[in-house]
Formats: C-alpha cells, sequence, structure tokens
C-alpha cells in the first residue's frame, strides 16, 4: 500500500485508501477479499498480493484504459 500512496501523493488524478479488512466487514465482503493487500482499482481491477512496482504500475495504467 505504500506504494500506491506514493502515486497517489504525485498524481491528483490517483487517490489511496488503505482499510482494515477484519474492522470493515461490509467491504471486506464487498470486494471479496481473501488476503492481503487486495488492490482495487476503478471498481474493475482487483489483485491480490503484492507486486512489484513496475508490475503496480502496469495495472494502473490498464485501468485507465478501462
Amino acid at each position: 500500500m505504500q506504494f500506491a500512496h506514493k502515486l497517489a501523493f504525485i498524481s491528483d488524478k490517483i487517490s489511496a485508501d488503505a482499510i482494515d479488512a477484519t474492522e470493515f466487514i461490509p467491504l471486506s465482503q464487498k470486494y471479496n477479499v481473501s488476503g492481503v493487500p487486495k488492490v482495487v482499482i476503478n471498481e474493475k481491477i482487483t489483485f491480490e498480493g503484492a507486486l512489484p512496482e513496475e508490475s503496480f504500475i502496469e495495472e494502473v495504467m490498464a485501468a485507465d484504459k478501462l
């Protein structure tokens, strides 16, 4: 999540929020969280687990094209 927050800091087109899945059960259920970190981009692209920064950026760029 640190990298997502860094991207949000440098771009006004990106926002990042982090929640504790155990404290926000309805959100965890909505996004079908079964592992952490769980990343949701524009409600369309999701992935779980840590990605290398380059792969993370590729996912963000793919979401921008949808």
